[in-house]
């Protein structure tokens, strides 16, 4: 066997292991993020829907001033997508990440992370196959959420390819789409197995745009409460994704959320989430401070 791609088995017996390391590495992801702003826990390659190699991104990292830089991509899924990676490129992945982290010793800590699609209770980050990858940390996100038929659609992306699936898939009900991602979170959170929950009320910036003032309507914030209330008690990190601040002016979460999550005790890390090598730190110096200036 090369490239370790063929031994990403399932292990059971080394449940009870995985849950003591995901803790120690959620511990060690939140001190880092204390000691230094020079970070940054999700990015992506040529290996999902990134734009460039992950030799090209941890050169940026560096050159950026980076002391800890992870990758994180699209995991593999079991509906088609264009965006996540196959499962036969993930032991070449993390061959890469075992060469790069050689390559910076002693410049830039790398990490082999992957941000991991919740697909409902049998696919998503307590896996067994994600918990048997050895991986350094994973991100926990809902892209994809159930239509009422019960099939899985990508929401993310474009507000065009939002609006058109919206008509297609999900009958215009935008509110039952909002419940749903809010819905799969919870779930995904009670499920467990990941450091680091990504972009978690992301569904607003599509769902704005359909319907403008829906993140002002009631309903809409008890439904963040929730889960803002579930991130909590569960003891994992909450990134503040900056992807979409410079062509749209919001963070993920939302600014006006910030002071609601910090109150809560929630351990916060900001991650820009990048695809290029230019934006690899794109808006995090100002996200960082402005979060700093917060009681």
């Amino acid at each position: 066997m090369t490239l370790r791609q063929n031994l990403y088995e399932t292990d059971p017996g080394n449940h009870h292991n995985e849950i003591f390391r995901t803790t120690m590495m959620t511990n060690n992801i939140s001190d880092i993020a204390r000691q230094t702003d020079d970070y940054c826990f999700h990015s992506h390659t040529q290996f999902c829907d990134g734009r460039a190699t992950m030799a090209e991104m941890a050169e940026a990292a560096l050159n950026a001033g980076m002391k800890h830089y992870g990758f994180t991509p699209h995991s593999p899924i079991t509906v088609e997508s264009s965006c996540n990676m196959s499962r036969d490129s993930v032991g070449y992945y993390l061959a890469e990440c075992d060469r790069l982290k050689d390559l910076y010793a002693g410049r830039m800590d790398v990490y082999a992370g992957m941000e991991i699609d919740y697909l409902g209770p049998q696919w998503g980050p307590a896996s067994d196959y994600f918990q048997a990858l050895p991986l350094d940390y994973r991100i926990g996100s809902i892209h994809f959420v159930p239509t009422q038929k019960g099939e899985y659609v990508d929401i993310d992306g474009r507000f065009d390819n939002f609006k058109w699936k919206m008509q297609e898939f999900f009958d215009n009900d935008i509110r039952w789409v909002t419940e749903q991602y809010f819905s799969q979170t919870h779930a995904m959170i009670d499920a467990g197995g990941f450091n680091i929950i990504g972009h978690f009320d992301k569904v607003g910036h599509n769902a704005s745009h359909f319907r403008p003032g829906i993140e002002d309507e009631s309903w809409f914030d008890t439904l963040l409460d929730g889960v803002i209330d579930h991130i909590a008690a569960s003891g994992i990190i909450a990134e503040v994704n900056t992807k979409a601040l410079a062509d749209h002016h919001r963070t993920f979460p939302n600014r006006r959320l910030w002071h609601r999550i910090k109150k809560a005790g929630i351990p916060l890390i900001v991650n820009s989430d990048a695809h290029y090598p230019d934006l690899i730190n794109a808006g995090r110096a100002e996200t960082i401070s402005l979060l700093k200036s917060i009681d």
